[in-house]
């Protein structure tokens, strides 16, 4: 007898004539195409909650850095060593993604197992709480324990991820996926003002907060602000989420019986017979050596290298634009600064929602994600032709804030990348019910790459500044130029290397559309 497949798919005939399109095929290793579908409305209700819940992590991650470097100086960690506070502080900003990166998948698969909206729910939970306890943490020990608990408990990237993929199908996922960076760039956007214009609350409104508890902890405002908006996003995810019917009794049940279809020898086996040799059908529970297929390897090494890419640029472009001309930089203010990234969240949101679903229906996800990741390449190598431009005095002129434009011109450009990586991680997912698991293995590669990625940048930057300005190293002027501009040559080369990886992936995607759920006659099987 034939060894019995532990996963077991329904047999064509019974997708032809049940609907059942959206169990255990995959986009990505089906053999057969199905008819093309129709377009189906996008489940807005569900979405917006999605997006509500989203909007979580970006404020809950952005706010403190307004006022960390502060913060930490006024702690007795630093000894009033400013050289220090940036190491601390750059700790504190990393843990999130650190414990995250710990901690995402084993969300995602436990997701898999008893639902979205429970772990949805924790991970809101956890948000509020930390938060709330960072803002009035006093210590260095304290910072560190409510960052940590922020990511370790907060696996809802992943998740969410999950669950949009649920809900949508192939007539709607670019659509849906094309808002989640618009989702994001509010939050990267928002959370920042909140945490500068609300810290120390007993100076900036002296009318509205004159009690000790504001002069003791000044940064708490900004913290209990972002945490209310979590517990209010808890209460509305726990009444109005629903659940997505992703393990239903009659599905398994049916998957049991067309086992037995296929094997003679089970013939009278019923559902559920432990003391057969054949296992009861747990789709949820496959190893992560199944998970690992060559589809998911490559789409999360593409996902976790545009992560990379991307964070290191968030990096070094304030650096960039705030450091003075001598250092490399434009020497711009700090409100210039915020100008410039301000139009480039607002230019990309509304291009992103606008854009990307018609791109997407013209030029596929393959075309689009290629092109996003090339753009990293004109990206970095406006850097030194920006520096290279600048006039009389080292003043900015005409010419630089052309480049600069085109530079956000790129940037927005690159930002479609995101919902192109989303769609290709979801299609990659070995069955249905490995989608969270999947996710999670695509967010713990992610929050690595967040993790590491504006320190090893911000590092390269410094060292190229070091070699410009240190007189005792003399090379000839190509590996001089290369020295001076290390940072960029580096983050160029990563840049190729994304774009041939991203060859790798398949030309077309088939997005299965979810019935819902559908009346099987049992007696016909």
């Amino acid at each position: 007898m034939d060894e019995q497949d532990p996963h077991p798919r329904l047999p064509s005939s019974l997708h032809a004539e049940h609907g059942f399109d959206d169990s255990e095929q995959t986009p990505l290793l089906k053999g057969n195409a199905l008819p093309k579908p129709t377009r189906r409305p996008l489940p807005w209700r569900q979405l917006f909650i999605l997006f509500w819940i989203q909007l979580a992590e970006p404020l809950t991650s952005q706010v403190i850095y307004p006022f960390i470097n502060k913060m930490v100086r006024d702690m007795p960690i630093t000894g009033g060593d400013e050289a220090k506070m940036g190491y601390y502080a750059g700790v504190i900003e990393s843990l999130f993604s650190v414990t995250q990166a710990l901690t995402v998948l084993y969300w995602s698969r436990l997701s898999d197992r008893v639902g979205r909206k429970p772990i949805i729910l924790i991970g809101l939970l956890g948000s509020t709480l930390s938060t709330a306890c960072f803002g009035v943490s006093t210590t260095f020990w304290g910072l560190v324990f409510s960052r940590c608990i922020s990511g370790a408990l907060n696996g809802n990237a992943g998740v969410i991820k999950s669950m949009m993929g649920e809900i949508t199908d192939e007539t709607t996922i670019a659509q849906a996926m094309a808002l989640m960076p618009v989702i994001w760039n509010t939050g990267a956007t928002v959370g920042p003002v909140i945490g500068g214009w609300l810290s120390n609350p007993h100076e900036q409104f002296p009318s509205l907060f004159r009690g000790p508890f504001w002069v003791t902890y000044p940064y708490a405002l900004p913290c209990f602000v972002v945490a209310i908006y979590c517990a209010g996003t808890l209460m509305v995810t726990f009444v109005y989420l629903e659940e997505v019917a992703g393990h239903s009794k009659k599905f398994h049940k049916c998957c049991h019986k067309s086992m037995k279809l296929h094997n003679p020898a089970s013939e009278t086996l019923e559902v559920g017979d432990t003391s057969s040799s054949i296992p009861p059908f747990q789709p949820s529970q496959l190893p992560l050596s199944q998970v690992l297929t060559p589809q998911v390897r490559i789409s999360i090494i593409t996902y976790t290298l545009l992560a990379f890419l991307d964070i290191a640029l968030r990096a070094v472009q304030p650096l960039f634009l705030t450091a003075s001309p001598s250092f490399g930089g434009l020497g711009f203010t700090v409100p210039l600064v915020g100008t410039c990234l301000a139009a480039f969240f607002f230019a990309s949101g509304v291009y992103q929602a606008l854009a990307f679903a018609p791109l997407y229906a013209w030029m596929g996800p393959k075309r689009i994600y290629m092109l996003s990741m090339i753009m990293f390449v004109p990206i970095w190598i406006l850097f030194p032709i920006m520096s290279a431009s600048l006039g009389e005095g080292k003043a900015v002129n005409g010419a630089t804030w052309v480049e600069l434009a085109l530079q956000i011109i790129l940037y927005i450009i690159m930002d479609m990348g995101f919902s192109a990586a989303f769609i290709y991680i979801r299609a990659s997912a070995p069955n249905a019910y490995s989608l969270g698991v999947t996710n999670g293995l695509a967010q713990t590669g992610v929050s690595i790459a967040r993790a590491i990625g504006p320190a090893s940048a911000t590092s390269l930057f410094a060292l190229s500044v070091q070699i410009s300005r240190d007189t005792q190293i003399q090379f000839g002027p190509v590996l001089q130029w290369l020295g001076e501009n290390l940072v960029y040559v580096i983050f160029i080369l990563i840049s190729f290397g994304a774009v041939m990886t991203v060859k790798r992936l398949p030309e077309k995607l088939e997005i299965p559309v979810r019935e819902g759920a559908v009346e099987i006659d049992e007696s016909e099987l």
